[in-house]
């Protein structure tokens, strides 16, 4: 009697509820283990040995049952309580028919309420909140001086006069992906610099490592699969991570300006334009 009502409990669990509906077999006690109620520290805790390049500002598993929600820097994803599995995505309740992570976007980036309605041809990936279109009062600069040349992947316009922008990006960033595609449609010369927020740093070595790094960018940035990659020196990398650090860069895209002004978060283009023509020589 008492396994059959340890059973129906397990149930009713939201994450064995899934596991039943999709037909997955899962150990009975990974199952359990997720009925227990996650600790934000231990979750944390977790990540600190996962995602040793993110800095993580706030742990919360009492929101959703099933998953914690991770908030590093202006970015907001999700893991399960162990902290093993990494969600991107968007959470929504369906009851209340609220979008609960466009809630905590705009709690983390008040400045996102400034910015042009979502749904434009060239706006961030659909169903996510606009980024501010407004350059800020005070423009933030950067000197990139101390990088190494090595850590950029070059890409975009070949023509002498066409204005250079370094972007620091995470191949698992949508609006990183976003501002890769509006930037490829117009006469820009783009330096990439990966930098790990999402945990990619695998992924970024596989592009940097790759015999052709633009094709492998675009592979990345599409979820397909990079074949023509092999080991490298990924050092180039590990020094855009620590400038990413000491510059406080918790969020990606981080667009910089060939005279080191600053433009963080995805723009559309016609930001992006009008911003380059402000760039002094």
């Amino acid at each position: 009697m008492e396994k059959k009502k340890r059973l129906r409990d397990l149930i009713k669990h939201p994450l064995a509820a899934l596991v039943l509906s999709v037909g997955i077999i899962a150990p009975a006690g990974y199952i359990a283990a997720q009925a227990i109620a996650p600790s934000d520290a231990a979750v944390a805790q977790a990540l600190k040995t996962r995602l040793k390049n993110t800095k993580v500002d706030r742990v919360d598993c009492s929101k959703t049952n099933g998953l914690c929600e991770i908030t590093a820097g202006s970015q907001i994803f999700y893991v399960d309580p162990s902290g093993r599995f990494l969600v991107i995505g968007r959470v929504y309740d369906m009851e209340t028919r609220q979008d609960l992570t466009a809630a905590r976007l705009l709690e983390v980036n008040p400045d996102m309420l400034l910015g042009a309605a979502p749904g434009r041809a060239e706006g961030p990936p659909q169903g996510q909140p606009a980024r501010p279109a407004a350059v800020p009062a005070q423009p933030r600069k950067l000197s990139l001086a101390s990088l190494p040349a090595a850590g950029g992947i070059v890409w975009g316009s070949a023509a002498k006069d066409a204005p250079t922008v370094t972007v620091f990006s995470d191949f698992r960033c949508g609006y990183c992906r976003q501002l890769s595609s509006v930037l490829e449609g117009m006469d820009v010369k783009v330096i990439e610099r990966p930098i790990s927020i999402l945990g990619s740093r695998p992924l970024a070595n596989q592009v940097f490592c790759a015999r052709d790094r633009k094709r492998a960018l675009k592979q990345a940035y599409a979820g397909e699969a990079i074949t023509d990659t092999t080991s490298c020196d990924t050092s180039a990398l590990d020094a855009n991570e620590q400038f990413a650090r000491n510059n406080s860069l918790g969020g990606t895209p981080v667009i910089v300006r060939s005279d080191g002004a600053v433009l963080e978060g995805y723009r559309p283009r016609d930001v992006i334009a009008a911003w380059l023509k402000g760039a002094k020589s």
